[in-house]
């Protein structure tokens, strides 16, 4: 498993990849120090306000290309059938596969947030504002929030792989995946403020959404920028939740990828 592991990241490292996180994060930086000059009074607030959104974007991205460079790709093309006839199980080709993409984006997300760091540090000049960002511990526990945000997205991606034949099947539907984790809690939370008093729509879609919420993780859950932008503290075990909802999804996922993998025939 380990082997397959590090030769994920070499290939990771080898392809374009790399270039593209300099690129982005270039970007991420660039735009999200621009619009700390819309906001006069809060500039730091708007800067970490900007670069979260592009950077659970740009993770989640650099989940699904990965997964599909180095499992879809190699699954539809057939060789994986060189790595497998070396005499290692099934198990250790996708669980290492996994392991590989995972510390990809654990790099992606460290580089990511040390640009966005910066740009928050410097935005705003000398300006004090009147409530200060935090960019301590609760900055980099919102930057691991996303990576895990991410890492479940990998995951679901991991799965389509294992069992599609159309090469760009995990792509689209990981994107597909992510949207709806992410929406999922605006939706749910629109539902039970009672649906602005219409009672067709609750009656109508409340059995659906809480079947949902059981099939499709809240991803809204690992988005923590609040504690860094305002200071305000977490719900009483929002990190814990939120941990437990990711590590859960990443162990069905990951269980169902290698039991369709094990059963699967490439002839």
């Amino acid at each position: 498993m380990l082997s397959f592991c590090l030769s994920a990241l070499r290939s990771g490292f080898r392809s374009r990849a790399v270039l593209l996180i300099l690129v982005l994060g270039a970007l991420l930086v660039g735009v999200a120090f621009l619009a700390a000059s819309f906001s006069p009074r809060q500039p730091k607030t708007v800067t970490l306000d900007v670069g979260f959104s592009g950077m659970r974007f740009s993770l989640v991205l650099f989940a699904v290309f990965w997964v599909q460079e180095l499992v879809g790709r190699e699954v539809e093309r057939r060789t994986v059938l060189y790595a497998l006839s070396y005499p290692v199980s099934r198990d250790a080709y996708v669980v290492g596969r996994f392991a590989g993409v995972v510390s990809l984006l654990a790099v992606a997300a460290a580089l990511l947030g040390t640009l966005l760091w910066v740009s928050a540090l410097l935005s705003g000049g000398e300006y004090e504002q009147a409530r200060s960002v935090d960019l301590g511990w609760a900055y980099w526990a919102t930057i691991g929030g996303f990576w895990l945000d991410a890492v479940v997205v990998a995951a679901f991606a991991v799965l389509i792989s294992t069992l599609s034949t159309v090469q760009m099947l995990p792509v689209a539907l990981g994107a597909m995946f992510a949207v709806a984790g992410k929406s999922l809690g605006a939706v749910l939370d629109y539902l039970e403020r009672g649906a602005d008093g219409d009672a067709l729509i609750m009656a109508r879609f409340g059995p659906l959404m809480d079947f949902i919420r059981w099939v499709i993780p809240d991803l809204s859950r690992l988005d923590w920028r609040v504690w860094p932008m305002y200071g305000l503290p977490l719900g009483e075990g929002a990190i814990a939740n939120g941990l437990l909802l990711a590590t859960g999804y990443v162990i069905v996922l990951m269980s169902l990828a290698v039991m369709i993998f094990r059963r699967r025939e490439f002839f």
